[in-house]
This record gives C-alpha cells, sequence and structure tokens, in this order.
C-alpha cells in the first residue's frame, strides 16, 4: 500500500471487481447527467476488470476513512488507438473517481500515481486518450501536462458504434518515480 497526501493506493484485487463496477457505472452516470457522452452504465463487466488486473494493473485510492474514492487501469500497450509502439509508455484508461467520496484533487492525485507507477518501471511517457467530443476532459489533461499527439477518429465501441478519440502524451521525469 502507498500513501500520498492522504490517499492511499492498493492494486486491486479480484475480489475488487464488483467494486470497480460500481465505480464506474457510478462515473458513468454522472458524465451522462452532465452530457458527457463517454461513459455508458453497464458497459463495463467484473470480467472487463478481472482482465484488466491480468493483462496490466488496476490501482484502487481509498480516502483518509479508508473509503474507496477512485481507481484507474494501466496498461503497457494500447494496440487498438496507438498502434503497435515500442514499450517506452504506460497508458491510462479509466480514471474514475467517487463524487461522494473522493476529496477534492483525488482525479490528479490518481494521475500522478499512474505517472509514478509508469515511470518506476523505467518508461518515459504516460499516454491517454479521450473522446474528441469532450473538450472539459481534454483541458483537464492538457491542465495536468499532457500535449495532443494525435487523433484516432475510428475508435470502435463495444456496442459496434464508432467515435474519435484524441491521442494525448506526457514526458515522465525519471526523478519522479516512487
Amino acid at each position: 500500500m502507498i500513501i500520498d497526501d492522504g490517499i492511499s493506493f492498493r492494486r486491486a484485487e479480484d475480489e475488487d471487481a464488483g467494486l470497480l463496477v460500481r465505480l464506474y457505472d457510478q462515473a458513468a452516470r454522472w458524465m451522462r447527467k452532465h452530457g458527457i457522452e463517454q461513459w455508458q452504465p453497464g458497459d463495463k463487466d467484473a470480467a472487463h476488470f478481472r482482465s484488466k488486473m491480468r493483462e496490466g494493473e488496476v490501482w484502487l485510492a481509498a480516502g483518509a476513512d479508508g473509503q474507496v474514492c477512485g481507481a484507474y487501469e494501466l496498461w503497457w500497450s494500447d494496440e487498438e488507438a496507438w498502434g503497435v509502439q515500442p514499450p517506452v509508455a504506460g497508458y491510462v484508461h479509466r480514471l474514475m473517481v467517487s463524487r461522494e467520496a473522493a476529496p477534492a484533487g483525488a482525479g490528479r492525485r490518481l494521475l500522478e500515481h499512474a505517472e509514478r507507477r509508469i515511470a518506476w518501471t523505467g518508461r518515459e511517457r504516460a499516454r491517454l486518450d479521450c473522446v474528441s467530443t469532450n473538450p472539459r476532459l481534454l483541458a483537464y489533461y492538457r491542465a495536468a501536462g499532457y500535449r495532443v499527439v494525435g487523433e484516432f477518429p475510428h475508435k470502435e465501441g463495444k456496442d459496434g458504434r464508432t467515435y474519435g478519440v484524441i491521442l494525448l502524451e506526457k514526458r515522465l521525469d525519471r526523478l519522479s518515480a516512487v
């Protein structure tokens, strides 16, 4: 367990899959309520999160009271959006916070934790994508130091719909690795 300014981080385990589904669905409902067409409740099930735990890493964050306040997935490749790439980056996916439990700034702290985790492995870049119709999220990532490096206009969702994503990356300082 890693503690970062009142938020503790731990790797998710199989028994956390249901919790991750609830956290995802909660975030998806919040997005829909605020007019953000990105995630849909029910799109990710326990099998999805267990798969990501095996293929990469899934991290949970808890506040000082021990209540889970967020999570993210960390992948070591993302050929679907980025194509075949040399192993120089980690790919952050499904950064989510609980609107009821997360302290102010929790999303940024989760993102910083992911960046430190990537740097710790010796990789020099953090990468992520965001749906191209979400300017608020794009601004959030840009304010966190990410720069736009491309766009993938034809990503296909689980439901078969096609949508565009903006590809972002941030160079990491190896000295910040924890």
